[in-house]
């Protein structure tokens, strides 16, 4: 049952005083560089008091949302924009309260996370192109002739956008497969209009949208916009520092979403080739090699066979990163590499005596290590695996190694293997 105006207006104002009043105790001085307050704009987004308002209920209800969606988002990002950080944890909890409840204020009849669901797809076609509007206003527009661009930021000031940008991904977030689906044309293109942004903080939230659209949409229903998607994504790999691993995140899921049953698209060749530039331009840099590493599993098993093609640019990588000073690299190296074995084998590729000899020094270095024995179990299992796929080849390299005092360990345990196996 519909509820009247009225009531529903005095609802909201009794919902939203608890966040009106502790913004109005939370102190807060704008970024330097910003003459926009954020405080304002949330203020200017919660129920008036005055009756004689200009917003109708529908306003009211979707512009108190908005207030909270933003409030809300914040805490499900790591690297939260200077712009928001003053907002404090008691505010965040507030809004998640008042989401749980604000849609009682129309769907009496539904329990709490039905009825935000509910209210959520009632709102989102309504919010999305007003948000994608927002962000469109301060990115870069190229002139007629092609040639020049100008950043409309000059005209319009940043912090809209990246408050737009935290706004749309709460509320992509809150719809699931199967529903998100039937709103691909509705948010993939806001989406765009946020990576497609100069700033980072604008940037990321597009990013994480994504990442939620990869999994929980089908492959299909991203139809006309495959190919724009995963050129975009392949843009932005050489993304800033606090990008990176939401780039590769999203670059793994749209990749292997779309491409899945083509291991010889051109696309995974392109984004390896992407990845592994970059990965090369700063292999010391361990934030970026760890996370790449830690995302990178779902491509190479959708590859599979394919991956021979990239050994020469790979294995060196991986040969440099497996005596890395941090624990974390090696073993995610070692992992990686019993993938690729047990993937290609390795076959007509020169490595594998290289790989031997790599293996050695890294089991040997483990002695110095705190995950010594975790280190030493990954080479072991990875000489196992040569040992069948290599078979002759690998007793051949092992030979060298079979007498050294410091792999007597080692041996005996590749030898106790070999014979269970047997």
């Amino acid at each position: 049952m519909v509820k009247p105006s009225s009531e529903i207006h005095q609802n909201l104002i009794n919902l939203s005083e608890p966040i009106n009043q502790t913004l109005l105790t939370t102190p807060y001085i704008p970024p330097e560089g910003t003459n926009i307050s954020v405080k304002s704009i949330l203020e200017s987004l919660l129920p008036n008091n005055n009756h004689n308002s200009h917003k109708d209920i529908q306003t009211e209800i979707k512009d108190f949302c908005l207030c909270c969606a933003l409030l809300a988002s914040i805490d499900t990002v790591q690297n939260i924009s200077p712009l928001l950080s003053w907002i404090p944890k008691e505010l965040r909890v507030l809004a998640k309260q008042v989401l749980s409840e604000l849609p009682g204020i129309q769907f009496s009849e539904l329990g709490s996370e039905l009825g935000l669901k509910r209210l959520v797809m009632e709102l989102i076609t309504e919010v999305l192109p007003e948000l994608k509007g927002v962000m469109k206003e301060s990115s870069i527009d190229y002139t007629d002739d092609g040639d020049e661009f100008s950043a409309a930021s000059a005209r319009t000031p940043v912090a809209y956008a990246i408050v737009a940008a935290y706004q749309f991904r709460w509320f992509v977030t809150q719809v699931e497969y199967p529903h998100l689906g039937k709103l691909c044309s509705l948010v993939i293109p806001c989406a765009l209009t946020a990576i497609d942004h100069w700033s980072p903080e604008v940037k990321g939230q597009g990013m994480l949208s994504f990442i939620h659209l990869a999994k929980n949409v089908n492959a299909a229903e991203f139809g006309v916009y495959e190919d724009v998607i995963l050129d975009i994504c392949c843009k932005n790999i050489a993304a800033t520092d606090e990008l990176w691993h939401y780039v590769v995140e999203m670059s793994v899921l749209m990749v292997t979403c779309t491409q899945r049953k083509n291991p010889r698209s051109s696309w995974f060749e392109r984004m390896m080739n992407e990845m592994l530039s970059h990965l090369e331009r700063q292999p010391r840099h361990k934030d970026r090699r760890n996370s790449w590493l830690e995302l990178i599993e779902p491509v190479f098993n959708s590859m599979g066979i394919v991956l021979l093609a990239h050994f020469r640019r790979i294995f060196p990588l991986l040969f440099q990163w497996m005596h890395a000073d941090d624990d974390r690299t090696v073993i995610l190296v070692l992992e990686r590499v019993q993938t690729i074995i047990k993937l290609t084998w390795i076959r007509n590729t020169p490595y594998t005596e290289r790989l031997v000899e790599e293996l050695t020094v890294t089991h040997k270095e483990a002695a110095l290590r705190r995950s010594r024995e975790e280190i030493r179990n990954q080479v072991l299992q990875i000489l196992v695996l040569l040992q069948k796929c290599k078979g002759t080849q690998f007793e051949a390299v092992w030979d060298k190694y079979r007498d050294d005092p410091n792999l007597r360990t080692l041996s005996s345990s590749l030898c106790k293997e070999t014979a269970a196996v047997v």
